[in-house]
């Protein structure tokens, strides 16, 4: 009996130490920047001026990303909190200069552009925005449909989302980021025998396997599909002038 006792105390101990082990691996609080994204980023917009009257609460956001136990979080909510990580500390970097800027780029200096600017604290390292993204998000997670999560606080830009990235829903969200971003009229069209695309499909050429169309044919319309395989000639690729003016 004493035996049996101890052997199913032993079972649930276990159950609880792997409960709330696997509950760890999801536990990020992203409440303060939901529902940050939620009040100031609408229609493809953000609303810096809101941003810069809420700093207080995306500051707290911010020190909550730079001392999380990354290593403890699972595949897709450590992808997940890389996007978040790359697009919070984005605006964060916007409002070290706002209302005085009209892009991103004149946070910058002459001998310095702003993504190489170190300035993000995480786990007492401090990082840039390009080791974020060609250091971690790129080499590491493989996934092109990264650059329409994050976002350059830009007009030619995927639009930022509203909502926080999430590792549990990571799949629909990044599908659901180039799907919108490709079959946006503004950023894909075709003029005769030409297809007119966004340069990150150019910048970035060889994540997308060194064949932008056949990403573009996967994620397009129905409309745009037919229109692509439509086309009597082989299709040449446009790219075009990338905005940098605030998406405000």
């Amino acid at each position: 009996m004493q035996t049996r006792f101890k052997y199913i105390i032993g079972l649930s101990i276990l159950f609880l130490f792997f409960t709330t082990h696997s509950m760890a691996k999801d536990d990020i609080d992203n409440r303060i920047y939901a529902s940050l994204l939620k009040k100031h980023v609408t229609n493809k917009h953000v609303n810096y001026d809101g941003f810069k009257k809420d700093e207080k609460l995306l500051n707290a956001y911010l020190a909550i990303l730079s001392h999380t136990n990354i290593k403890s979080l699972s595949r897709n909510s450590q992808f997940a909190f890389y996007i978040n990580v790359y697009n919070a500390f984005t605006i964060k970097l916007v409002l070290t200069k706002y209302p005085g800027i009209n892009s991103i780029k004149e946070v910058g200096s002459f001998f310095s552009n702003p993504w190489n600017k170190k300035f993000i604290l995480l786990q007492k390292k401090t990082v840039s925005l390009d080791h974020i993204e060609h250091k971690i998000l790129r080499p590491k997670f493989k996934d092109p449909r990264v650059h329409f999560a994050i976002n350059c606080a830009s007009k030619s830009c995927p639009p930022l989302r509203n909502e926080p990235y999430k590792g549990e829903t990571l799949e629909n969200q990044l599908n659901n980021q180039a799907k919108k971003f490709i079959n946006d009229k503004k950023n894909t069209f075709i003029k005769g025998d030409t297809l007119f695309v966004s340069k990150i499909f150019k910048w970035f050429e060889a994540d997308f396997s060194d064949n932008s169309l056949l990403f573009i044919k996967k994620y397009a319309s129905k409309e745009l599909e037919e229109k692509l395989n439509s086309s009597r000639e082989k299709i040449k690729i446009s790219y075009l002038n990338y905005d940098w003016t605030l998406n405000r």
